[in-house]
């Protein structure tokens, strides 16, 4: 069944020391009876002090110390220095400086046996872990991470396999700041990963949302427009689903032309928050606020520091 959230502040640099990260975590607890196999969630707009944060998990039949520093001899390798490295047990978040191309950084980090990337952001990064939300914020602290918007996921598997390498959002390998949270099934998933793997690119995974993040990410990076992305999605993604973009400056979603997968949305001036379920929203709009149910072929987008631009698909 699988829930998806996210929030948005609409007012820019002030709201940094928002609490994105606490109140994803109530809205995501909140639906736990859609997903229990996995949390997880993307919170943007921090400040690292470094070019990138890198998250990285090891397998657990590999030692995590050993493959953290196959990792750190990567970054190295690559003319990049490590500022520091965040210690999660299998898990780590690593902030380092690094000038060169962004593809070959993350090829050569997922070159180290063992080693899986969850993101590589400026100002993002993707926390998940199997559990509900509140197992996630025990072992990531995730409630205390602030920024400017987020999204997240509750995962029941019904396709691929039950792990933290399946687990949402995904991230758009090798792009940086663009993750994906996706409720639905695409039944053209096979075709479209087939075409972008004869284009060189890599996926870590067998979920289809994988391919929907690389797909926005590969169009974003010819300067395109987030909605006018998302609005050509309705044509090339098959299948049924809502799901929902996070950039480095906004969130975007779109929904299918069959409109079966539930979403709501909840707005004021200073912030929006969208959620599979109205339960998720009244966690962080307590007072009464128009309700707003997205219909068949439809995209929206909001940017922080921007008013948000709406863009309707109609058949």
């Amino acid at each position: 069944m699988c829930g998806i959230a996210a929030i948005l502040y609409k007012t820019g640099e002030s709201t940094r020391s928002q609490a994105v990260g606490l109140q994803l975590r109530e809205m995501l607890y909140s639906m736990r009876h859609r997903g229990v196999d996995s949390t997880g969630v993307n919170i943007a707009g921090q400040h690292f002090g470094t070019d990138y944060v890198v998250r990285v998990v090891v397998s657990e039949d590999q030692g995590a110390s050993h493959a953290i520093e196959g990792v750190r001899n990567a970054i190295a390798a690559l003319g990049g220095s490590v500022v520091f490295i965040n210690d999660f047990g299998r898990f780590r978040r690593i902030g380092l400086n690094y000038s060169g191309d962004l593809g070959k950084l993350s090829d050569s980090i997922l070159s180290v046996k063992g080693a899986e990337i969850h993101s590589i952001g400026r100002s993002s990064e993707v926390i998940k872990d199997v559990g509900d939300a509140y197992e996630l914020d025990k072992k990531h602290h995730f409630s205390k991470v602030n920024g400017t918007h987020g999204l997240g996921h509750v995962r029941l598997a019904t396709e691929s396999q039950v792990d933290i390498t399946h687990s949402h959002p995904f991230w758009a390998y090798p792009f940086p700041d663009i993750t994906v949270v996706h409720n639905g099934q695409l039944t053209n998933y096979h075709k479209l990963k087939r075409e972008f793997q004869q284009r060189g690119f890599r996926f870590q995974t067998h979920n289809d949302s994988e391919v929907i993040a690389v797909y926005i990410a590969d169009k974003l990076s010819r300067r395109r427009k987030l909605g006018d992305v998302l609005e050509e999605s309705l044509d090339d993604l098959d299948g049924t689903f809502t799901y929902v973009v996070s950039t480095d400056s906004g969130i975007g979603m779109a929904k299918d032309r069959w409109s079966a997968k539930p979403f709501v949305i909840l707005e004021t001036d200073e912030i929006v928050g969208v959620a599979s379920e109205e339960v998720a929203l009244r966690r962080i709009f307590p007072d009464d606020v128009r309700r707003v149910e997205p219909q068949e072929h439809e995209v929206l987008t909001w940017n922080v520091s921007l008013a948000p631009r709406i863009k309707v698909r109609l058949n």
